[in-house]
């Protein structure tokens, strides 16, 4: 049996790295703990004169675009969010000013006098500044996590910290929900770039650092004072452990070792005095973390010392067995203090209300969740002089944002995170030298940012224009080569009238964030930088391929063409720390926190084995050693086409959809095209737009329904269905694979619910057999939609994948 206290302890040197001094045991000073009897005082005081109704609404966390000032008013919510795609009055890129008009009116609404005498407890905004203050226009946008982690800098990370406080105060917002401390275990996961490392030994005083640098070092008389905010773990845990990679997925394997993988950052960041803590979507071993009462009060308080307040993530308490996003005393008994509840928020206060008048959550439980909120404002100074956001420090000081000091942090950041995989001896670039720089993504802000910036995807239509005073790599380039009696062409389809002495070419992942970036291989699939790359080596022109993405990931093509390949990450907004690499104006010290795949079918890859670069490598720009030729298969982009049943809105010839009636095997009554109302089978199905005209089918299953698809002649291959969960079941759902296997639905569909459009698929490890049809079967009514369902060759032993 592992020594849980001791391996904690263990753990929690590696503060020391982040320069911490305190860690989860520490014995209290007569200065903390006469501090501490202060506010215990104030906190009991509060407590004694709320009214149940007020405690609850403590609680409860919802989204600006989902209620008013006037609500505020009436219901006193403890805190509020913005969401990924939200901004102040229905307005993602409103300017700074109406983030911070916003704040006043809510914080004024929060303590407006009382007439049933109830104590003022001003609210608290938070948000996603994961990495700047990104949801604001102008501010400094910083590399993602994946890039920190490979400068191994902890002081530069609390720099970041620092600036980024700075930003989200001069917006009057107290709270930011940062760091990610996920120890990235499968680099097909969406989120993979918000990790640092697969390594917990770098993720540890990275995200603790990060925490000194929001909230102030712990024993700083000015520590969550001006300049500062409350920061937040994140999301406890296991996020970064799911099978396949798959987010908001299920975690397993035995519980001591995943703590000492998925853990182990959590008391460097509580050592370094983290106020909050949020709960992660994913279930470990079958039990969803928004409802583990072990994890979250077991491990987290009593096993690490945690004494801040546990947030819930977004609806994560509707995942939990037997919860609704309006219901669930689950969640608050299990240790969650704060429901974050966007749009539900008036359903799930007044049912929580009525479970703590009637002893269903009993009201000791509430007045603990309550006191850690009330603790955490004590802390920040919200309990003591009642200033309105835009009368605090920094408020309004608008030229703050993306300051030149600030922007000066970024581009030591991007610098310091890029990391030479291959140099030829192209590498520093020379003096005086013609550049073209080439690829679609050279001259993209947006696309050097990646997800979390502006909007939740980020991406899209974001032109450089919404980014005042950034720095493309393009212009980046083009200023140092000019400094240095060089010039630099941008093309970005690589044509040119003058041979140029070297191309850099710029290309890489589209943005993403979350669930939308999980991905089924690690395979490169755009063939862009691959197609400007072979342009240019059949020409002769030497090339520096400047990779952009959110994990490592199989170019073996590409690094096999370029003479000089970079792993660039997701820099931000200052494109001229690439430059001050690629000509030699700074060192290249980045060394990988993940491992870089050999192959691009690999799934989970943690450590030498199976890598074609292990953690911490990275070359100097002097290191010009040969790389050898890369293999360049690659199953999974070689595989032949995929065989339609049904896409854009059509079905093959040969496969027709049908319905069967309840309780009635084998009565089927037919869908010529996949539409129809077929009231006795209990299956509505009608056409829907999403990317065209009834290009997919919005499917109503009422219980005990059976609806399906069926191929004549049978093609063979797994089945890749593209789906969207438009109604959380609220029974199984089945989908019958041939005659006789039996795919269970249900908590995939729970966590797809309101996620938007996802990929499932089918192939023979869990659907032995497969055969030439599919069938849905569910026991209550379900709602869902389909865009394709194509079946397609795999590799053998290829998981399912939801």
């Amino acid at each position: 049996m592992i020594d849980m206290k001791a391996f904690w302890m263990a753990t929690a040197a590696a503060i020391t790295l982040a320069g911490c001094t305190n860690v989860p045991g520490d014995m209290e000073t007569p200065a903390a703990s006469t501090a501490r009897a202060a506010e215990d005082a104030r906190v009991a005081d509060l407590l004694a004169r709320m009214s149940v109704e007020r405690k609850v609404a403590q609680l409860i966390q919802p989204q600006i675009n989902s209620f008013t000032a006037e609500d505020m008013r009436r219901y006193r919510f403890g805190s509020y969010l913005n969401g990924g795609n939200g901004g102040p009055y229905g307005d993602e890129y409103a300017e700074a000013s109406e983030w911070l008009k916003l704040a006043d009116e809510m914080y004024l609404a929060s303590i407006a006098p009382q007439a049933d005498g109830q104590p003022t407890v001003p609210t608290m905004w938070g948000t996603d500044a994961v990495h700047g203050h990104t949801n604001v226009m102008k501010a400094t946008i910083f590399p993602h996590n994946i890039g920190l982690g490979a400068t191994r800098d902890a002081d530069l990370v609390r720099r970041i910290g620092e600036a980024t406080a700075t930003e989200i105060e001069v917006t009057g917002i107290d709270w930011n929900f940062s760091p990610t401390i996920a120890v990235a275990q499968d680099d097909r996961w969406g989120r993979t770039y918000e990790s640092y490392s697969e390594d917990p030994k770098i993720v540890a005083p990275l995200g603790a650092a990060l925490v000194e640098g929001l909230q102030g070092r712990k024993g700083d008389p000015n520590r969550l004072g001006a300049g500062h905010v409350i920061a937040t773990a994140k999301h406890f845990f296991g996020d970064g452990g799911t099978d396949q990679g798959v987010d908001q997925g299920e975690v397993t394997g035995d519980i001591e070792k995943l703590k000492k993988i998925h853990a182990a950052p959590y008391p460097a960041a509580i050592g370094a005095g983290v106020e909050a803590v949020m709960a992660s979507f994913n279930s470990i071993n079958g039990r969803k973390m928004h409802g583990n009462e072990a994890l979250l009060t077991g491990v987290l308080r009593n096993e690490l010392g945690f004494d801040g307040l546990v947030v819930g993530d977004w609806n994560g308490h509707g995942q939990v067995a037997g919860c609704t996003n309006t219901d669930c005393p689950q969640s608050l008994l299990a240790g969650l203090d704060i429901y974050m509840v966007p749009d539900d928020w008036k359903g799930l206060l007044e049912t929580t209300v009525a479970q703590v008048k009637d002893g269903t959550i009993p009201m000791p439980r509430l007045d603990e969740a309550v006191s850690r909120v009330l603790r955490v404002k004590y802390r920040a100074g919200l309990l003591d002089e009642f200033v309105q956001p835009s009368g605090r420090p920094n408020a309004g000081q608008y030229d703050l944002l993306g300051s030149p000091e600030h922007r000066a942090i970024a581009r030591e950041a991007v610098a310091k995170s890029q990391v030479l995989l291959k140099n030829n001896g192209v590498l520093p670039l020379k003096s005086g030298a013609n550049i073209l720089v080439a690829g679609s993504a050279a001259d993209d802000i947006a696309q050097a940012a990646g997800g979390w910036t502006l909007t939740w995807q980020g991406g899209g239509d974001l032109d450089n224009s919404y980014f005042p005073g950034a720095t493309s790599i393009w212009k980046g380039l083009e200023t140092a080569a000019k400094e240095s009696g060089g010039k630099a062409t941008l093309s970005a389809d690589g044509t040119y009238s003058a041979k140029p002495d070297v191309a850099v070419v710029v290309f890489g992942e589209e943005p993403y964030a979350e669930f939308a970036g999980d991905r089924k291989h690690l395979g490169f699939t755009d063939e862009e930088g691959l197609t400007l790359l072979r342009k240019f080596k059949a020409e002769g022109v030497p090339t520096v391929a400047v990779f952009l993405s959110g994990r490592p990931m199989w170019v073996n093509r590409e690094m096999n063409l370029a003479d000089a390949f970079v792993a660039s990450w997701l820099p931000g907004s200052e494109g001229a720390g690439v430059a001050d690499v690629l000509t030699g104006a700074m060192p290249a010290t980045g060394k990988l926190g993940f491992s870089w795949p050999a192959t691009c079918d690999a799934g989970p890859l943690n450590g030498p084995k199976g890598a074609l670069f292990a953690v911490g490598y990275g070359r100097a720009l002097t290191d010009t050693s040969p790389t050898p030729q890369l293999d360049e298969n690659c199953a999974p982009l070689l595989e032949g086409p995929s065989r339609a049943l049904f896409e854009s809105g059509r079905l093959a010839d040969g496969v027709v959809a049908f319905a069967v009636k309840p309780n009635v095997e084998g009565v089927g009554e037919y869908l010529a095209q996949m539409r129809g109302d077929l009231t006795d089978s209990g299956v509505l199905v009608r056409g829907y737009d999403r990317n065209a005209q009834e290009d997919a089918r919005e499917i109503t299953m009422r219980a005990n329904s059976r609806f399906g698809l069926s191929q004549t002649p049978d093609t063979g291959g797994a089945y890749r269905i593209t789906y969207e969960v438009v109604t959380r079941p609220t029974a199984p759902i089945k989908l019958r694979v041939g005659e006789d296997a039996l795919v269970d639905l249900t908590q995939p569909f729970a966590v797809a619910h309101g996620k938007g459009w996802r990929e499932m698929l089918i192939t023979d490890q869990c659907a032995p057999g497969l055969g030439n049809r599919i069938r849905f079967e569910t026991e209550a009514e379900v709602t869902f939609r389909i865009a394709s369902v194509v079946r397609e060759d795999v590799a053998e032993g290829t998981a399912c994948s939801f």
